[in-house]
């Protein structure tokens, strides 16, 4: 009997087996290309990926057989990190389409962010009224870059269920950080888990069927060799429905950074990048901050009281 060379994981959401899913992407890993900044926040594009199938009955797109979880956590755990003003200009956004969400909450006691960086968005929520923050964050190089009054809120490592006591939090932020975990539906449950009664989980994930990324195809920036899944709107909605969350609404938002991270990611040839780099630092445009919906969703639902 002909042994298979891998045995394909299914669908890390609802478990529909590979067999039963279609191609979305072959794999594409030059190993060459690897580097310090490979699982870096906010790199220049790669366009690397695993093998990526889309799942038939969530809608889920996922790596067919991503690396183990040792391999993901050192990877991280040695990743550069160069981009403390896009995460600022991230953090400003993702706490202007929060406001809805975390009017709704009947408490502000306590909060968790899983993959926190350097603990920006964390301090705007201190702002908003939360007493005690948490942040779980596998870069050292991140943590590093922190201000010192946060790197007390901050935890090095990956998230942990059993770091903490159940139905402890009465916020959870996941923020472009659903992509990069194996199992996306044992983090989503494990926050669930967490939170309190009324209390909210959210998350911010690409959209991988909204109109930027279908026109850019395999050369959008959501084609990365970080990505063990990629979401649309109908596959993260079904994700919060099979943890047990309610009230749960998704919906794109806009991002705003400089003239200058928007051209680090579009997909022009080098020169052309060059030359419109010399002339937007010397007109002054390189630093210019454009608001662009590129299809980005947040999405949040809440643990029933009950």
């Amino acid at each position: 009997m002909k042994v298979p060379m891998y045995i394909m994981r299914a669908c890390p959401i609802c478990q529909t087996p590979a067999e039963k899913a279609s191609l979305f992407l072959e794999e594409n890993i030059d190993q060459t290309r690897i580097s310090g900044f490979s699982f870096a926040s906010r790199k220049e594009p790669e366009y690397m990926c695993h093998r990526l199938l889309r799942c038939r009955t969530c809608d889920l797109v996922y790596a067919s057989n991503p690396p183990e979880q040792d391999e993901l956590a050192h990877s991280y755990h040695v990743a550069e990190y160069d981009s403390s003003e896009e995460a600022n200009d991230a953090a400003q956004a993702y706490i202007k389409a929060m406001q809805p969400i975390l009017l709704k909450l009947k408490h502000k006691n306590r909060v968790l962010e899983i993959g926190s960086g350097t603990g920006v968005l964390l301090e705007l929520l201190k702002d908003e009224g939360f007493a005690e923050l948490v942040g779980v964050e596998p870069s050292s190089a991140a943590i590093a870059a922190a201000p010192v009054h946060r790197r007390d809120w901050l935890r090095e490592g990956i998230f942990n269920e059993r770091d903490f006591e159940p139905a402890s939090f009465d916020l959870i932020c996941c923020f472009m950080t659903m992509e990069h975990v194996r199992d996306p539906m044992a983090t989503a449950l494990a926050s669930s888990r967490l939170l309190r009664p009324g209390g909210a989980f959210i998350t911010v994930t690409h959209d991988y069927g909204s109109l930027v990324n279908r026109m850019l195809g395999k050369k959008s920036p959501i084609i990365d060799i970080e990505h063990m899944q990629l979401f649309s709107k109908v596959s993260i909605c079904e994700l919060f429905n099979r943890c047990g969350l309610d009230d749960i609404s998704a919906r794109p938002f806009i991002n705003r950074y400089s003239f200058g991270y928007w051209l680090r990611l579009a997909p022009l040839p080098k020169s052309v990048k060059h030359l419109l780099k010399w002339v937007s630092a010397h007109t002054g445009m390189y630093q210019l901050k454009i608001g662009l919906n590129v299809g980005n969703t947040i999405t949040a639902g809440f643990r029933p009281n009950s």
